[in-house]
């Protein structure tokens, strides 16, 4: 180990958990003392949400799936029958997955036998929930599904399911006001940090576009290594009395071309900016859609307030047209207010939670969404005999299949891995809450062309990084509480967002620990679109924790140093959440048909992925082809109604 990695904190042991790739976690875990941030509770097994190192797709939970893949074949003849039956096998426990065992079981008055399985070490799908122990101190922070965005435009199954398991928005926002202007009552602000493999020195400076009512402060961009041409260009991309860089075409016209021309190419082509501002909306676009400009469409970049269109004269896009894109259209409210973005201390992994406590309420203590914030979950209690709801984590299925004929069976037969053995159970039907572009593997008996629209789902990979730090002094002296970090191993550097949810307190003073959030889209600028999710993807698997370890913490070190950081004496711990298969893959005007795009065409790939078989259904936020959390719940709805209706109806044929 070298000087320099000794400086950054290398040598120290509390995030060494998962040894260098992050096998070995629960054994690791277990070596950890209690107290230390990332250890497992006194006497127990490890607690999944504080395991630190590489989570989100975590080692142990894909490999098996990959060998499947990989045209591996498992003797089912061989499986241990667990002689289980259940009314209904759900494959996978992600929030389509326990919403689709939520109204099942609701819809039967909580008698029916539902079985959950997931190939992770926790439940929740993306919506994972990253937990640490600084100082005495309980803190969350969301490793994956970030808020519940625009609930006032949530479809009709999700805005049931959230009252069901008793989410009450309202309440929670009254009840974070205070936290709500923290960061600002501090004095804190967002800033970006220039880096001097761009611009030839490294340079952090306070300012972003909402702090000049849409552009850049003066201050900033003097202060800026930007040449004068580039900052002429970038005032006036914020300028609202800028030209109209295509003129003599008419609005829906406009929208047309926009829809076939990147972002990129609408500034360095149309509004004919300095090529040098690519540098500050990459990661605008990559946040959203985990691809460059090059790679998203000049309209979504309008209809997400990217700057640079205020002169087109553009016609307002009827409410809840591309309300929720990325991702087509999904059942979403037609509102023109969204109400927001409502994000919780763990992000989604609250709804989680919260289902989890609906469907096996010995596991999760407490009764209200608030005293979930601090529960905690007995994981012993999730896959017992006898009760009505089970979830069985770290299971991955290999094999589903009608038990006779598909048009007349009256069982499904679900082969799974667990701890290296396969098992089997039955299921009077069966919803396929998986990653959809899984599914050909595992159900051989589809029809072809079935298989070939799930197979069009290419998920696009993300990776959300959480750090427990000591303290937050160095954002207090520096005045800031976001930094964009485009150029850098991380796009983004940001304090949790200031948010309370019962015992589970954020800190309300610099001296207190609180968790980082950075976040890294991998792309391949230059590819389409779906080859960039597949490069990314592989990128990812490559990676191991002690190479994300090192950038993470050399980044941190070199944009927070000048405000007293010390990466080896600050950080507490780091979770690494890689998500290879993140976001659905959702349709983009460049490159699929418009049709896809802007209606609800029953030609699109995922209408036709997600079409029942048997007694088997199609869930996951795939089948909506939106990553939005109310269309994996809709989702979940749909195929639990179709198993409803198959339960209740006579067979045909």
């Amino acid at each position: 180990m070298t000087p320099s990695d000794r400086a950054l904190g290398l040598d120290r042991t509390i995030t060494r958990r998962d040894f260098v790739n992050g096998v070995g976690a629960s054994l690791a875990a277990t070596l950890v003392p209690a107290g230390v941030a990332g250890a497992a509770p006194a006497g127990g097994e490890p607690y999944p949400p504080r395991r630190t190192g590489l989570r989100g797709t975590h080692p142990g939970a894909f490999e098996v799936a990959h060998q499947l893949r990989d045209a591996k074949r498992w003797d089912l003849a061989g499986a241990a029958d667990t002689g289980e039956e259940y009314d209904l096998v759900v494959v996978g426990g992600g929030l389509s997955g326990l919403a689709a065992a939520h109204f099942y079981q609701k819809a039967l008055g909580g008698r029916a036998r539902v079985l959950v399985l997931d190939n992770h070490d926790d439940f929740g799908g993306h919506a994972k929930r990253n937990e640490f122990e600084v100082g005495g101190r309980l803190l969350a922070l969301n490793g994956g599904t970030l808020n519940v965005e625009s609930p006032l435009r949530y479809n009709a199954p999700a805005r049931t399911l959230l009252a069901d398991i008793g989410v009450d928005l309202a309440r929670y926002q009254r009840a974070n006001v205070a936290n709500s202007r923290l960061y600002a009552s501090l004095g804190l602000a967002e800033g970006y940090f220039f880096d001097r493999e761009t611009w030839g020195r490294d340079q952090l400076l306070r300012g972003a576009p909402a702090d000049a009512g849409g552009g850049f402060p003066a201050s900033f961009l003097a202060a800026s290594p930007l040449g004068a041409r580039a900052r002429d260009d970038l005032r006036r991309l914020y300028d609202p009395r800028q030209p109209d860089y295509l003129a003599g075409l008419g609005s829906a016209d406009k929208k047309l071309r926009l829809a076939r021309m990147s972002y990129r190419d609408y500034l360095l082509e149309a509004a004919r900016v300095d090529p040098s501002l690519l540098w500050f909306f990459a990661p605008m676009s990559q946040g959203w859609y985990c691809a460059g400009p090059d790679a998203v469409p000049a309209l979504f970049a309008w209809n997400d307030g990217l700057p640079g269109f205020d002169g087109l004269g553009l016609e307002p896009t009827p409410a809840g047209v591309l309300a929720d894109l990325p991702g087509g259209q999904h059942g979403r409210q037609r509102t023109a207010g969204g109400g927001g973005e409502i994000h919780f201390p763990d992000g989604n992994a609250t709804i989680a939670r919260l289902l989890v406590r609906a469907l096996v309420p010995e596991a999760v203590p407490g009764r209200t969404m608030e005293d979930v914030g601090a529960a905690h979950v007995d994981y012993g209690r999730l896959d017992r005999p006898g009760q009505p709801v089970r979830v069985r984590l770290s299971s991955t299925a290999v094999h589903v299949a009608h038990v006779g004929p598909a048009e007349r069976a009256d069982a499904v037969a679900v082969h799974y891995v667990r701890d290296g053995r396969t098992e089997r159970v039955t299921g009077r039907g069966c919803v396929l809450a998986c990653w959809n572009m899984f599914i050909p593997y595992l159900v051989p008996e589809l029809p072809a062309p079935q298989k070939e629209a799930l197979a069009f789902n290419v998920k696009r990979p993300l990776v959300y990084t959480s750090v427990a730090v000591r303290h937050w002094r160095a954002f207090e002296r520096l005045g800031l509480h976001t930094i964009s970090t485009p150029g850098l191993y991380h796009a983004e550097i940001a304090l949790a967002e200031a948010a309370s949810l019962g015992g589970l307190r954020h800190p309300q003073s610099p001296a207190e620990p609180i968790v980082l959030h950075l976040w890294r889209t991998p792309c391949a600028p230059g590819q389409p679109i779906k080859e960039q999710h597949r490069l990314g993807r592989a990128e990812l698997l490559a990676t191991t924790f002690e190479s994300f370890e090192r950038s993470i913490r050399a980044q941190l070190q070199r944009v927070l140093g000048a405000g007293g950081f010390d990466a080896a004496r600050d950080i507490a711990a780091i979770t690494v959440n890689r998500w290879p298969h993140g976001y659905a893959y959702s349709y983009n005007s460049l490159y699929d048909p418009l049709e896809w795009v802007f209606t609800s065409s029953e030609s699109r790939p995922n209408v036709v992925a997600r079409q029942p078989f048997g007694l088997i259904s199609i869930a996951n936020a795939d089948a909506a082809a939106s990553p939005h959390t109310d269309a994996a719940i809709l989702e979940g709805w749909r195929a639990a109604t179709e198993a409803l209706d198959r339960r209740s109806m006579p067979r045909l044929g």
